[in-house]
Order: structure tokens, then sequence, then C-alpha cells
């Protein structure tokens, strides 16, 4: 038996065609969400196909004791580690067997090789800058290095007929292709060459995004059953039910006063224009109009109208994240819902301390893994554009979903570009809406189109009524005003 992983609490081996088939189930769930669960599964089936090799088997029994110091086979696992190749392996095969379908087969063979090539690494940057071809360089790689031959002679019978059905099927390559198209149809004649070849880039990180997260989800619940128990794996309440307990909190404030008369007209706003088909919306809305719980409303009924996954709420500063946060968990999780704490929102940012987050809290951090996430801008830039893999296995849970940007005038203006085309691309390509919320809406959609500007929808603008949004009224900016220089904004509602 080959084997992917042993358990140091008891021993227990998990073999290696069953970690390989449990990874390609949990890969193609996360490429489904763009159509390309077929790519997503053969990532998945081969990723660790180097693992099949003598020399890896023989490091990883040495190092887990369940080779004797004294026999033949022992090697030293303490000088090998890390230097045991078994991701280029994997990468290699998908590279041959597309490259042989012409110049289509070589364009998906490159973006599906490098995600596997690159499953511990983070994506490797395919061109250097000294012009040197990295990815032909890793290909490339001898026999003596990778093992492809004699993996892919002991490729598990099942592992192995499935990945020739996948190899075979033109639909794999033509998703691929036909999402590559999709892309370059928009930015023909919406963007630019820049453009295009960055999205191109964010389809081939959100494969590989599902594939880590696949591999670290399969190999923490067979290390830490317990551990695994603990995690959501996509089982959330029905949006009806949360919408429920938000509309029963909503029914329940006072709303005599002039202002909050003009909160609930936000309110009511969103709610009506949660209706609408997905886009990038702005949600233009003074300090104090309540647009956290407004803004919720709207996620919450377009969620459910789209069939949307869960909803994000990212927010610059870790000084008012916490507040938001314990807002909507009192709704959501109060004592009468019989739900347990934590379970339906999830906090993910730096500020919080060891006895503030529980151990499912972490589990459920590491991909996002709730209906109600709130976490920061900082978080969110990390899941699209940094290096390794520990935050980029969190960028495929940003597709399906509703994903609310507070005090988005705070985006660095570095990022301007980066970041509108990834908004962009979470819409136009992932199935995902994007709300920009702020007092002081930047004009994202006024900056180059070259470089990216962001596409809003049309009427973009959530809170509107007849011929000018109330929201902006004489009363409103002068109770603004007034609560700003008393002190604190008060706390109801948020």
């Amino acid at each position: 038996m080959f084997v992917a992983h042993r358990r140091e609490s008891d021993g227990a081996v998990q073999p290696l065609e069953e970690h390989l088939q449990g990874v390609g189930r949990l890969a193609a769930a996360s490429a489904a969400k763009l159509n390309l669960a077929c790519a997503g599964e053969l990532l998945g089936r081969l990723h660790d196909l180097g693992k099949y090799s003598n020399d890896f088997q023989n490091y990883l029994a040495s190092a887990t004791g369940m080779i004797d110091q004294d026999a033949d086979d022992f090697v030293d696992a303490n000088r090998l580690r890390g230097k045991i190749d078994h991701s280029t392996a994997g990468a290699q095969f998908i590279w041959r067997a597309l490259a042989e379908a012409g110049q289509h087969g070589r364009i998906v063979g490159q973006i599906l090789a490098l995600c596997v090539a690159s499953h511990h690494s983070g994506l490797i940057d395919c061109l250097g800058t000294n012009g040197e071809d990295n990815f032909a360089r890793r290909i490339g790689k001898t026999e003596a290095s990778t093992h492809h031959d004699e993996v892919v002679a002991r490729l598990h019978p099942v592992i192995a007929v499935r990945v020739n059905e996948l190899i075979r099927q033109s639909s794999m390559v033509d998703d691929v292709l036909d999402a590559i198209r999709a892309i370059a149809a928009v930015e023909h004649g919406a963007g630019s060459l820049i453009t295009l070849s960055f999205k191109v880039g964010l389809l081939a990180r959100m494969l590989f995004s599902g594939l880590i997260d696949g591999d670290r989800v399969d190999t923490a619940d067979f290390e830490k059953p317990r551990a695994a128990r603990l995690r959501h794996r996509g089982d959330y309440p029905a949006w009806d039910t949360l919408i429920d307990r938000l509309e029963a909190r909503l029914g329940a404030f006072d709303n005599s006063s002039a202002i909050d008369a003009l909160r609930l007209q936000i309110s009511d706003h969103c709610r009506a224009a949660a209706d609408r088909d997905r886009g990038c919306f702005t949600l233009t809305v003074p300090t104090g109009g309540g647009k956290t719980l407004a803004s919720l409303r709207f996620a919450l009924h377009h969620a459910k109208k789209h069939g949307l996954d869960r909803v994000i709420y990212v927010i610059p500063f870790t000084s008012i994240i916490d507040q938001n946060a314990d807002v909507v968990r009192e709704i959501m999780e109060s004592p009468d819902s019989g739900v347990a704490s934590g379970s339906i929102v999830l906090e993910h940012h730096s500020n919080l301390t060891p006895d503030e987050q529980t151990w499912r809290a972490k589990i459920l951090s590491e991909n996002w893994d709730a209906p109600i996430v709130f976490t920061t801008s900082v978080q969110v830039l990390e899941a699209l554009f940094g290096g390794g893999t520990r935050s980029a296995r969190r960028m495929h849970q940003l597709a399906k979903s509703i994903i609310i940007f507070d005090e988005v005038q705070t985006i660095p203006v570095r990022c301007a570009h980066m970041f509108n085309n990834a908004v962009n691309f979470l819409v136009e390509h992932c199935g995902s809406s994007v709300v920009l919320c702020t007092a002081t809406q930047p004009l994202l959609n006024k900056v180059s189109r070259d470089k990216g500007a962001a596409r809003f929808s049309l009427h973009s603008e959530i809170c509107r009524t007849r011929s000018n949004c109330s929201i902006c009224s004489s009363e409103l900016k002068s109770w603004c005003k007034s609560v700003q220089a008393d002190g604190p904004m008060p706390m109801w509602p948020v």
C-alpha cells in the first residue's frame, strides 16, 4: 500500500489513492462554482502523484517511524525534508497529455500544470524577472528528480481510469477555454490586453485555491478526526431562517424619530434592491445611517434570490469589526435561536485573542466556512493576491458570494486597479455580487479603463428615492454633524 499520511496520535495511515480521490472531490466542488468541476477533479487526483515514488515512500516511512533505523531502505528524513519533489510529476503528466491536443490543449495544460506544480510553494512565476521561462524549466525536470515514469506506472487503477477519462473528455478543455473566452469577450469591449491577462491569472488562482484548500482539508480531517466534525462543509441554515431573524429584529426597532424613519427608509431601499440581478452595487450612506444592518438585509435577500453561498463583510479597521460582528451575531445567534455561538457569524482578523476565538472558529477561519463572515481588507487582498498558500486557499470562497466592502474609500490607491479587476472578475465570472459601501464613494469606475476600472451595474446605487436620495437630506446631514461633534456615534443601529 502506498501511503499519503501517517497520523501521529495512533499511527493510522491514509492510503494515497484515498487522499487523491478525496481531494479530487473537494477541488471539483470548488471549481464547479466556475463550471470547471472536471478540471478541479483532475487537479485533485494528480496533485500528489509523485508520492508513489520509492524515494518519497521511504522518506515518509523513515520520518514517521514505520521503518526501523537498521533497515536497508531507511533514510535520513531530516536531511531530505523538503528535498523530494512530489508535485512536479503530476504537473508533467497533465502538461504532456494536454500538449498533444495542440495550442488549445497547451493553454489549458499550462494553467492546470501550474496549479499542481505550485500546490506547496504558492503559484510560481512562470516568467522570471531575468526573462527565464520558469514554467518550462519546472516541467522539463528530469526523471531522476520527478520519478514521472515510475509513479505513473504505480498509479492506482481506479485513479488511472478516471484520470484518463478526464483527459480524453474534450469538455474539460473546452470548459476552461470557454472561461477564458468569456473573459476575453468582456475585456475586448471594456478592458484591454492587460486586464485580460490579469483575469486569466485570477482564473488560474481560483482553481489553485480550490486545489490547496481541498488538499489541506482532506489532510487535516484525516490527521484530526475530532476537529473534522467541527466543519460546516457548506451546510448552513437556510437563508429564510436568517432573514426571519433579521426582519424580526428590524421590526422591533422604534422608528418614531425623524432620523430613525430615515434609517428605516434606507433599510427598505436595500430590501427592494435585493431583487435586482447580480452585479456591482454602491451603497452611499452617511455615517450613522444604519448601513451595516441595511446592507445585511440586502445581502440576505439577494443571496436567497440568487442561491449564493455566503455573505462576506470586508472592513478596513479592526477597531470597528468587533462592534459590527457583535451586532449581527446577537441577532443571528441569540439565545432563543437554538444555535451555538460562532456557528453562523465568523470573525477572521488579527485582533482576535486566543480567549476570544474558539477552536471551531480557528478551523472555520482557515477557509471561511460560514454563512456570514466578517474579515478585513488585508485578509481579502491577501486571498486575492498574496503569495504562498495560506491565504490563497480562501479565494475560492469569494465565488458565489455577496461581498460587502465597508468604507471602500480606504482601499489603497496603489491597489485600485488590481482591486477593480478582482471585483469585476468575481461579479462577471464567479457568480458573485459586490457592494461598495461608504459615505464618500470613490470614483473607482472612473479610473483608467485600460488598467482596470470598476464596472458598476445599471442603476448601481442601492439607496434612491424619486429624484433625490433622501439620505442626503439637510436634516440627516445636520444630525450627522451634530452627533460627530458631541462624541462617538450611537450604537443603534450600526
